[in-house]
């Protein structure tokens, strides 16, 4: 027998749950694609704002930069004005590339600074060192003192409120003199103070299994690239889901992890880029984050 107390009860519970609903579906479907702008590096230079529109326009809702310059802004754009491009077109940009030659080769942190007034605009989470000139990273000695400085550079990030992260290619995982740099930066860099983005292309071009990295530094990687392999020409990438690496094994382990960003990159075209990223980013939220 239902009493009024009861019923009051469950009809509580019932209003309850259906104010969460709409909190729950969004939990759900909250998963959204971002796009290496580097993947449009032809085309950037040129038109800047008819690209990020059409970026938009192929169902992105973040971005990720690169190729900041204090003097060039943003393809000849400002911080201010790429952030008003951004906002007029529905994108935001947890994440950018800025290079940081100057780091290793000097200590100097005014590429790091450069990189944070551009980050505080854009309103990123992570700036994120791309690259390392193999001139840095020759020895085992040049490895250690790489790993130096980025934790030098982590903690100057960090006092500005945001957070550094890691690129990785594939010789960050090639041995030198006994050591990989990928294993010594995660075990010698703090979770609270660098994350790792994985570019999950060339961690599989290098033999490795990213699951295993997963499971060996869980909640490190907070950002992947999702580029995939072309089946005839591992040096080649081709849209998501066309290739040969097996993102479903890789999402799986999502959760452990710590991944929060989904980026969509691509370097080498055998049809349209603006198709291919299409192509890419509705494979990616209908079979692999739906």
């Amino acid at each position: 027998m239902i009493t009024r107390r009861t019923f009051i009860a469950q009809a509580g519970l019932i209003s309850a749950g259906l104010a969460l609903a709409p909190q729950l579906l969004m939990a759900k479907t909250n998963k959204v694609a971002g796009l290496q702008l580097y993947t449009l590096r032809a085309q950037l230079p040129t038109d800047v704002k008819g690209v990020i529109a059409k970026v938009a326009q192929a169902g992105y809702k973040e971005v990720e930069v690169y190729g900041y310059s204090k003097e060039k802004g943003f393809w000849g754009l400002s911080p201010v004005e790429f952030k008003a491009l951004l906002t007029q077109h529905g994108l935001t940009s947890p994440s950018g590339h800025y290079g940081m030659d100057q780091l290793l080769e000097t200590g100097s942190m005014q590429e790091v600074d450069d990189a944070i007034a551009a980050a505080k605009v854009l309103g990123h989470t992570y700036v994120t060192m791309p690259y390392i000139n193999i001139k840095f990273r020759k020895t085992a000695v040049d490895i250690k003192k790489i790993v130096e400085k980025v934790n030098l550079a982590a903690a100057h990030i960090k006092k500005a409120g945001l957070k550094m992260a890691y690129h990785n290619h594939d010789f960050e995982l090639m041995p030198v003199e006994g050591v990989t740099l990928y294993e010594e930066l995660l075990k010698g860099t703090k979770p609270n103070l660098v994350d790792f983005e994985m570019d999950l292309y060339w961690v599989v071009r290098a033999g490795n299994d990213p699951v295993k990295w997963f499971e060996k530094y869980p909640g490190r990687f907070t950002m992947v690239h999702v580029k995939d392999m072309d089946k005839q020409d591992n040096k080649l990438n081709t849209e998501v889901g066309s290739g040969s690496i097996n993102f479903k094994q890789i999402f799986a382990k999502a959760k452990l992890a710590g991944v929060k960003h989904y980026i969509v990159e691509q370097e080498n075209f055998k049809i349209d880029p603006y198709l291919s990223i299409a192509q890419s980013n509705k494979f990616l939220l209908d079979k692999l984050l739906s």
